[in-house]
């Protein structure tokens, strides 16, 4: 059996590390004994240690420390954080919620989920989880924005599609860190997520193209063949190095903000809208698709060599 304490707040790496880890309990400081992992027989002496803070009915387990239990790097996250261990009180509510947000957030991720999404992301997501709104229910939000942008993209209504697009990419940002803070996270949620991640922006391109007209087909191929060329080149570091590429050094992590995803396209064919030309738009998206991938099979390359020099290829731990 699991037993936690209730005036605690843990980080969900620490809960699935005491989970793989029978026989197992930690402490935080200040705050004695807050977990552990033990038989069914001994529940009782286990849960009434954690209520009154003694270790000494935990005798005979094993004492870990977060760090045992919890690495720092966070593969699911792409970014190194220690993991948390808070007083639940109503003083520390407000930092919790902060803590627990900030916690949930990639560390490697694009311009706008980074540094324009978080604050209105973190109301949304307190909105949400304070009314229980499930995440697979924001999930389907951001399908049906989704299909809605191609849809619009298809018929020449570019700014609308813009519209219900920029939407999604904002409730793909909530759904996510709505699971994770209110430890709602599942098979299904993960897969219906990242599925669409990785499978609507080749039909907004193609959508954009048809709302176009004819003359676009370079372009058009240029773009969604090199997205999964990308998507390729990514799969191949992460296959053969154990973690993303956007990861490996500080440049990496910089680039991953501007990269060919869907959110720095976005900005490109906004910016071709705003200016009358949703032509050009898709044009530099097909530019900067090109300059991306070959900054990528770069990296991929200069890996390769560097293990085979006997070099150990690992995340950065800035």
């Amino acid at each position: 059996m699991l037993a936690l304490r209730a005036d605690v707040v843990l980080d969900e790496r620490l809960v699935v590390g005491l989970r793989a880890s029978p026989g197992t309990w930690i402490a935080a400081p200040a705050l004695g004994p807050i977990a552990a992992h033990c038989p069914a027989e001994r529940a009782a002496a286990v849960c009434r240690a954690l209520e009154s803070a003694r270790s000494e009915p935990l005798a005979g387990m094993r004492r870990a420390t977060a760090s045992e239990l919890a690495p720092a790097y966070d593969a699911r996250l792409r970014k190194r954080e220690l993991p948390y261990v808070l007083p639940a009180t109503p003083e520390s509510a407000a930092r919790i919620e902060e803590r627990t947000f900030d916690a949930a957030y990639k560390g490697a991720t694009d311009l706008i989920t980074k540094w324009v999404w978080p604050r209105p992301a973190a109301a949304v997501t307190h909105w949400c989880a304070t009314r229980g709104v499930h995440p697979n229910t924001v999930t389907l939000g951001s399908a049906l924005l989704a299909v809605a942008a191609a849809l619009l993209f298809a018929r020449g209504a570019f700014a609308v599609g813009l519209v219900c697009a920029w939407a999604m990419t904002f409730l793909d940002t909530v759904d996510g860190k709505l699971a994770r803070v209110t430890l709602t996270s599942s098979r299904l949620g993960a897969w219906l997520d990242h599925g669409l991640d990785l499978i609507h922006p080749p039909f907004w391109w193609w959508a954009w193209s048809i709302g176009l007209g004819p003359g676009h087909a370079l372009a058009t191929a240029v773009v969604i063949g090199g997205y999964l060329a990308g998507r390729a080149l990514e799969g191949a570091f992460l296959a053969g190095f154990g973690f993303e590429t956007h990861c490996w050094r500080p440049i990496d992590g910089l680039f991953r903000t501007i990269t060919a995803r869907r959110n720095p396209h976005l900005i490109l064919l906004t910016v071709g809208v705003l200016d009358g030309r949703p032509d050009l738009g898709l044009v530099m998206v097909a530019s900067w698709t090109v300059a991306s991938l070959a900054f990528h099979g770069l990296r991929l390359a200069q890996a390769v060599r560097r293990r085979a020099r006997g070099e150990v290829i690992a995340p950065w731990e800035g």
